[in-house]
Formats: structure tokens, C-alpha cells, sequence
């Protein structure tokens, strides 16, 4: 069985988080979604939802097989405990495919790095990242 990691923040879900997940799905047979523990987020704002709330909502939705919260000291605990056989990031996150791919080796974690294809809009004024949600937020109820 191919066994598929993928990993962010899932802070106030939107198609995009799908399209990642499910794109992410189809590389192997379980996908395992990690979600990034609030205190760990240091490369944008902190997220709105807590994370017990974000895990919820992404193990929710059908791709996942299976959803937890990221270690709070080291990445690659879970990934050590998943032993993926792919880990695919999203088409935006800001993490370099080969230094992944070579801290996995370094740590002996043999898998393959992937970067998920993005998803474009489908209509005029859909919303697909995080951002842009709280900024529509912020314009219509602000």
C-alpha cells in the first residue's frame, strides 16, 4: 500500500485545501494529512482555528484517511511514525522539494518528495487561500 503525506495549516478550509488533499490522494492508496500545530507557525500569521478545530475539519473530508497534529519539536516525528512512501507538499507552501528530500534521507526516511498541482479558479470571485477569505471578511464586515 502507497502510503501519502500531506501536511499545512488548514486554516479556515477552501477549495484549494481540497484540490491539494485530493490531488495528494490519488498519489497512493492512504493519505495521512498532518496539520501544523499553531505554536509552529512562524512563516505567516498565526492561524484563526485552533488546532484540534483544524484537524477536525480536514479529517472530515473524503480523501483523508487519516489526520493529526503536527509534533510540537520535530517535523518529522509523525513522519517517522507514518513512514510514507510520498510526501507531497502544496503548490504554494514555501518548502524546497530537494532540501526535504534530502533531510528525509539524511534522518533514513526513503521517500519521494511531490509538489501537488495548483488549482485555478472556476468562477469569478471564488476564493482560494486563507488570505484572501479574512481579507473578503474584513472588507464586508469590517
Amino acid at each position: 500500500m502507497t502510503r501519502v503525506v500531506a501536511q499545512g495549516t488548514f486554516d479556515l478550509l477552501h477549495p484549494g485545501h481540497l484540490h491539494y488533499l485530493t490531488d495528494a490522494a490519488s498519489m497512493g492508496e492512504e493519505l495521512h494529512v498532518i496539520v501544523a500545530r499553531r505554536e509552529n507557525i512562524t512563516h505567516k500569521p498565526k492561524p484563526v482555528l485552533d488546532d484540534e478545530q483544524r484537524r477536525d475539519m480536514v479529517a472530515a473530508l473524503d480523501p483523508v484517511d487519516h489526520a493529526r497534529l503536527g509534533h510540537t519539536e520535530d517535523f518529522f516525528v509523525p513522519i517517522r511514525d507514518i513512514d510514507p512512501d510520498v510526501i507531497v507538499l502544496g503548490h504554494d507552501q514555501h518548502h524546497d522539494e530537494a532540501e526535504l528530500a534530502s533531510l528525509l534521507q539524511a534522518d533514513g526516511l526513503d521517500c519521494t518528495v511531490a509538489r501537488a498541482s495548483a488549482r485555478e479558479p472556476e468562477r469569478e470571485g471564488e476564493l482560494l487561500s486563507t488570505g484572501q477569505i479574512i481579507e473578503r471578511v474584513c472588507e464586508q464586515r469590517c
